[in-house]
């Protein structure tokens, strides 16, 4: 690509507010155009319902719904495995049984209750969120990997209810390989409406699509302003918007590999953002020097959105030290991170934020957002410093448990009481002092009842 524009930022050279800019995402501050947007949309669906979907959809993606069902049909599911390739049908089968593999490791066991003292017994259960609504992009480009990473981890923890939305094309359909991967999930209720009123009726609820108890899902700047408009209202899940990654490189990083994992999530769109972290000038010039090359063998929009990331929330950034490149990674809390360097297990222990670190130039992006089995569901805008990947977890909820028998009642009624007393709640304490050591029944039991 001729004319190429790509931002190389001296670290050393740029002052603490031009540092914290370059930190800073797209999604940081969410335009006040936008909001008014989603306001107008969360004011309508919950006003009309079906009718408001119908009209956004017509409004923001171009498409008509009139007369169609907003649910996929079991038929449109079942036309859509036959008319896919083997192959494709084959790569979704082998991802989604790695991402299964892995997923399966995280379900938590059955309950167990820990003797914290004399006959006290105290520890968790775990059960899962009863209904989920899954958020799969589809503006720039097609995603069942999406649909997969996320119906996977909400099946293996057990949620009865499973709704997946995902924005239809021009001629109203779902993308095929997007229900051909919500089938091998199990998933059978499928919706063909998104952005900001797909999020809005999995919120609140319409005539077609049921509200959910939780949302979750990657999706762009607009459908993350929904999600955060309606956080009052439902969980919106962990903060997934426009991609970002980081490779971190020493001199010892093959450049021509550095060059295309550089562009692998740029290629998401012109909001995403990709940086080159090197102290080493010759390696960070070598890459420079690849990228037009590798641009001219994209598809040309795929083309644009690198150059726009690269020229805009991304590029190359040179450090004066492994050590300060290091630094810079935790300070942005990247959602993807390849470790580039002679020893990535080493370098390993002194990385606190990144959500998906790949150790050594054969551990791609790629082969992560695909089929290795690592969630690509990731918390981005610098959320890493507190956050995780999409999990099992996410689609669990846990309950502590108390077991106390006659043996705990004394260990723990004095304590207790004098606690209560400092804080001035005298029912808490009365509620210890009035119970004797016979409280626990007949007196005798010291371990927790059979389940």
């Amino acid at each position: 690509m001729e004319n190429l524009k790509i931002n190389v930022h001296e670290w050393d050279k740029l002052d603490e507010p031009r540092r914290e800019q370059l930190c800073r995402r797209v999604e940081a501050e969410i335009p006040a155009e936008v909001m008014d947007a989603v306001r107008e949309v969360i004011e309508a669906v919950q006003r009309e319902g079906d009718a408001a979907l119908i009209r956004y959809t017509e409004k923001f993606d171009r498409v008509d719904l009139k007369g169609a069902s907003l649910r996929v049909s079991e038929e449109e599911i079942r036309r859509a495995e036959e008319d896919l390739p083997n192959q494709l049908k084959e790569a979704i089968r082998f991802a989604a049984e790695n991402v299964r593999r892995v997923h399966e490791s995280q379900r938590p066991g059955a309950l167990e209750l820990s003797e914290v003292r004399p006959g006290v017994f105290v520890g968790e259960r775990s059960r899962a969120i009863p209904s989920v609504g899954l958020y799969v992009p589809h503006g720039r480009g097609r995603f069942p990997s999406v649909m997969y990473m996320q119906g996977i981890p909400a099946g293996v923890a057990g949620v009865r209810r499973i709704a997946a939305i995902s924005p239809p094309d021009e001629e109203g359909r779902v993308d095929p390989a997007c229900l051909f991967a919500a089938r091998i999930c199990g998933i059978g209720e499928v919706y063909r409406v998104g952005g900001i009123q797909g999020i809005v009726a999995l919120a609140v609820g319409t005539e077609s699509v049921p509200r959910v108890d939780k949302i979750l899902g990657p999706g762009s700047l607009y459908v993350a302003a929904a999600k955060r408009a309606l956080a009052h209202r439902v969980d919106v899940g962990l903060p997934a918007g426009p991609s970002e990654a980081i490779v971190l490189a020493d001199e010892s990083a093959d450049p021509a590999r550095a060059a295309l994992d550089l562009i692998t999530e740029a290629e998401h769109g012109s909001d995403s953002s990709a940086f080159l972290v090197t102290h080493h000038r010759a390696l960070a010039a070598a890459v420079e020097q690849a990228l037009p090359g590798l641009l001219a063998s994209l598809h040309t929009q795929r083309a644009a959105f690198v150059a726009d990331v690269l020229s805009g929330f991304g590029g190359i950034v040179i450090t004066g030290t492994l050590e300060q490149s290091i630094e810079f990674v935790n300070r942005y809390a990247p959602e993807h991170l390849q470790i580039a360097c002679r020893d990535p297990m080493f370098l390993l222990e002194r990385i606190e934020n990144a959500g998906e670190i790949l150790l050594g130039q054969n551990s791609a992006f790629s082969m992560a957002n695909y089929a290795a089995g690592c969630n690509n569901v990731i918390p981005t805008g610098g959320w890493t410093r507190t956050s995780s990947p999409l999990s099992v977890r996410d689609f669990l909820k846990s309950s502590s448990v108390l077991y106390v028998g006659a043996q705990g009642v004394p260990a723990l009624g004095d304590p207790v009481a004098t606690l209560a007393a400092y804080e001035g709640f005298s029912a808490h304490e009365l509620a210890v002092r009035r119970r004797g050591p016979q409280a626990g029944g007949d007196g005798t039991v010291s371990s927790p009842p059979a389940r």
